[in-house]
């Protein structure tokens, strides 16, 4: 399933047109990507929560010609499942 899927369930489910429930998909969206952008977490019941980590500066290879190069330290999304979804998927 793709964004559009979503935006075709939303749509389904709570009926209006399909741009409200492209809007509504695309604020969700927006609001968790600021949350990290902000270094918060977003929690969502029966899901699970997203948030951010830093990854440690590190070297590391180039593979096409074997150089040795420095990587930045770094904020990387990270994504934990909630239980409820976890059950779910087995």
């Amino acid at each position: 399933m793709n964004k559009v899927g979503i935006v075709d369930a939303v749509h389904a489910k709570i009926g209006g047109t399909k741009v409200q429930a492209e809007q509504a998909v695309e604020t969700v969206i927006e609001t968790i990507v600021g949350t990290l952008k902000n270094g918060g977490e977003c929690s969502i019941a029966g899901l699970g929560i997203f948030s951010t980590k830093t990854r440690a500066a590190r070297q590391a290879r180039n593979p096409r010609t074997g150089a040795t190069i420095q990587v930045a330290a770094m904020r990387v999304p990270k994504f934990r499942a909630a239980k409820a979804l976890k059950d779910a998927v087995r």
